[in-house]
């Protein structure tokens, strides 16, 4: 079964009259969604203490958490003391995943500056096998490090190098990002067959197990000739993708993806409508 959740805290959280954090599961739980990703994008400040409360409040409603690591990470920096840094971020996200009991960190990759893709994946994958050592010697192996496909076109992240990225170790699950693969081909997943290229790739590279169990996000992206330039909401009808031709395929391949969406202020609603289009897909199975 495939399971469905808003990136950070929504809008319609507050509109309900919730106030604190600890009463997402709670929020989620009325509005019957499953996942939430924990924001860490502009680095990791949650305590110990509150990361356990959360993981405890997110358990006892049966709500799944995954945290997405601080966005400036650059696996690729040909600067060696920024790649050693991504590394500790690596490791302070992993930190704040296991006190919250979550099992799974999202991950970006950074750009690929003044050298070619081919150096900066090069680089980008020797820093992941170093950060995979450092979570061994911490004891949190057990966290699944999960590369994520990127919007803009400089940056590393098209779905084949996400796909050498999780080639690293074989822990690794892919996040994919159906707004930032639409964003960085300006436009091109308008179709099931598009949808199915893109699953097929994943299954034929990392097996069909880790296709099953991807990471994806999911939004309407703005995009300019540099790939990715805004959020949306379901609401656009100018920019793309659309996820119904997705969920059919989800449900055909008994996927048991997370899937979390970042839509803009709304991916709790949009979360919810992904979800009742998998299960309206599901009856037809």
């Amino acid at each position: 079964m495939v399971l469905f959740g808003p990136a950070g805290t929504p809008g319609g959280f507050f509109e309900k009259g919730y106030k604190k954090s600890l009463q997402l599961p709670d929020y989620l739980d009325e509005i019957g969604l499953d996942l939430f990703e924990y924001q860490c994008g502009n680095g990791v400040t949650v305590g110990e203490a509150t990361a356990r409360k959360l993981g405890e409040a997110f358990r006892a409603k049966g709500k799944i958490l995954s945290v997405h690591a601080p966005y400036f990470i650059s696996l690729s920096s040909v600067e060696e003391e920024k790649r050693l840094n991504s590394i500790g971020y690596i490791l302070k996200t992993a930190r704040a995943a296991d006190w919250m009991g979550a099992e799974r960190i999202v991950v970006h990759s950074g750009s690929c500056a003044k050298i070619s893709r081919e150096e900066a994946l090069a680089l980008a994958k020797d820093t992941l096998a170093r950060a995979v050592d450092a979570l061994k010697a911490e004891g949190l192996e057990h966290i699944v490090v999960c590369p994520e496909t990127m919007g803009k076109i400089n940056q590393l992240g098209t779905l084949d190098e996400v796909m050498e990225l999780c080639l690293v170790h074989d822990s690794f699950l892919p996040t994919v990002d159906f707004g930032h693969l639409n964003a960085r081909t300006r436009g091109q997943i308008v179709g099931k067959e598009d949808y199915r290229a893109i699953l097929d790739c994943i299954e034929n590279r990392l097996g069909n197990d880790r296709m099953r169990r991807m990471q994806v996000h999911f939004s309407k992206i703005e995009y300019t000739s540099g790939g990715e330039k805004k959020h949306l909401t379901f609401e656009d009808t100018v920019f793309g993708p659309d996820f119904e031709p997705l969920a059919d395929l989800l449900a055909q391949k008994d996927s048991h993806a997370h899937i979390i969406c970042e839509s803009d202020n709304t991916q709790d609603i949009d979360a919810l409508a992904m979800k009742n289009m998998y299960l309206a897909a599901k009856e037809t199975v």
